[in-house]
């Protein structure tokens, strides 16, 4: 036993664990990304910064409940060592494209920027295949400029995942994203738009998890092909 402890602490003290900081986790692969966090042993401390409770009783989970457009008012709860943001939402359910900008673009952002001010030295976000700043999409022209000014903060390490289509069980119903889902399949069976098959949420969760173990430094896009690779 005595041994075992020592190789413990030598273990840690090479390889120390980490905190995280999670934002968007009541979500596809939010959810599923704390539940891989709390099973990894790279991770000590969980740090979830959430609109609502998460129902996590693990010892590794420090939970807080905030209010993201007011995040400055939170700055002690954003310290540790990578920050993962899988923070998103609908059309639909925002209300509005203005709405829908403050939530993924603004507060997205603005906690980065107090991550970083923080001395986080890894950034981990969810962002979307087809992302471009100048696109006339509005939804991936947001994605793309928000990518674009992350980059900005200049993180240590800015990892980068544009997931196609995102397939698993949701908490909400999303009709629009069903029969999206149900046309790409279609397609992809006859061959065409294989760029775009559907990817599991928990293979999302698995890639970003993965790509933080990578140790890269500087700024990183990965695509589809690249966070297939890493799952």
């Amino acid at each position: 036993m005595v041994q075992i402890r020592f190789y413990s602490r030598i273990s840690s003290y090479f390889y120390p664990m980490k905190t995280a900081i999670v934002i968007g986790a009541t979500g596809l692969v939010g959810s599923e990304l704390i539940n891989q966090l709390i099973e990894d042993s790279n991770y000590e401390k969980i740090i979830v910064l959430t609109r609502k409770n998460i129902k996590h009783q693990s010892p590794k989970i420090e939970e807080h409940l905030v209010d993201f457009a007011y995040i400055k008012y939170y700055l002690d709860f954003i310290k540790g060592d990578v920050i993962f943001s899988c923070l998103g939402t609908t059309l639909k359910k925002a209300g509005s494209k203005k709405k829908q900008f403050e939530i993924e673009y603004t507060q997205v952002l603005e906690t980065m920027r107090f991550a970083k001010e923080n001395g986080v030295s890894t950034c981990c976000v969810v962002s979307s295949i087809g992302a471009n700043a100048k696109s006339s999409n509005f939804y991936l022209g947001m994605k793309g400029k928000l990518e674009e000014s992350l980059k900005d903060l200049n993180f240590e390490s800015l990892l980068i995942h544009r997931p196609s289509i995102l397939e698993g069980k949701r908490n909400e119903k999303r009709r629009g994203e069903k029969f999206g889902l149900a046309v790409i399949k279609f397609f992809n069976k006859i061959g065409l738009f294989k760029k775009y098959k559907p990817i599991l949420g928990t293979d999302v969760a698995k890639a970003l998890r993965n790509s933080v173990e990578l140790n890269k430094k500087g700024n990183h896009i990965f695509e589809m092909d690249e966070m297939l690779k890493m799952i």
